[in-house]
Order: structure tokens, then sequence, then C-alpha cells
């Protein structure tokens, strides 16, 4: 497969890795709200570092997007789909971005510590402000279900072009063989 019709390996790698890990903080992230049991406190221990995690990740993803061409759309693909594609990898990519930030600007706000793991915090990025993480937190909660149906439609229109269209794009980021 030629990278006219495939995203670069790289790129493909990123993408698989994090959607896995973007799935489990969705679900992470509900069950923490969800719950005051003890697995709470893992839930959060979990949540936060991976939501670091995922905000570097997508940094460097949006570097090697910038850097390196995604594959066309099928030339046939409808206007409104082609701009359906597009608006929803950059609400992805926004979110990606600013889900972790408004999180640890809400953790900052709300004067919590924001644990990476066993005695690594990470600095405080805003002062703090109880008006101000209360908005954050609503913020964060209200951009999460953004989040999770962006991601479902992502996951939507990707099975529709590859079951339904058939057209090469759900294969140009799996490393499949292009039909096109």
């Amino acid at each position: 497969m030629n990278h006219a019709t495939a995203f670069h390996p790289f790129a493909r790698l990123l993408h698989w890795l994090m959607a896995m890990m973007i799935l489990a903080m969705l679900f992470i992230g509900a069950g923490m709200v969800s719950t005051v049991a003890e697995k709470h406190d893992t839930l959060v221990a979990i949540h936060r570092p991976l939501g670091i995690v995922i905000f570097v990740l997508a940094l460097i993803r949006l570097g090697f997007r910038l850097t390196h061409r995604a594959p066309p759309l099928p030339s046939d693909l409808p206007l409104w789909q082609r701009l359906a594609a597009h608006g929803s990898h950059v609400m992805l990519y926004g979110l990606m971005i600013a889900m972790p930030l408004i999180g640890w600007g809400m953790l900052s706000a709300g004067n919590y510590p924001v644990t990476m793991f066993a005695g690594v915090h990470l600095p405080k990025i805003l002062p703090s402000d109880p008006a101000l993480f209360a908005w954050l937190r609503e913020s964060h909660r209200y951009l999460a279900w953004l989040f999770f149906l962006t991601f479902l439609a992502h996951m939507g229109a990707a099975l529709m072009h590859g079951l339904i269209r058939r057209d090469g794009v759900l294969q140009s980021m799996t490393g499949g063989r292009s039909d096109v």
C-alpha cells in the first residue's frame, strides 16, 4: 500500500493507541463520577496520568499530521460527508488537547494536587478559585459527553466506509489493502 492511499504507519500506531486510551479514559471518567466507593480513588489515580499521556500524544500526533498529509477521501463522497469528516477530525483533535488541559486547570483551581504517580506532581496552571473550579468542572463534564458522541460518530463513519461503502477509507487506517 503506498502512502497516497494509506496513513503513515506511525500515524496509524498513534491513532489506534490513542483510540484505546481515549475509550478507556471516557469509561474511567464515567466510573469516577458515578461512584464514591473505594474504587473512586483508583480510578482517579488512573484518570489523571492517562489524561496527561493523551495530551502529550495528541500534540505529537497533531505535529505529525501537520507535516504528513492524510490520504484523500474518495472523490465520490458527498460534500456534507467531507465536511463532517473534516469537522469531526478538528473536533477530536481539539478535545484531545482541551480535555486534559481543562481537567488540569480544574484541579489547579480546586487546589487539588495533580499527581501523575507516587511523588510526581504537576504544577498548578491556574490560581485557586472555587467559582472557576465549578465552571471548569461543568465544562469538563459536558465536553466529555461531546467527546464521547464525537468518538461514536467517528467509529460509525469508519464502519460505514469499511462495511457499506468499501471505499478504502477504513483500510487506509488499518493498513489493509484498499480496493480503491
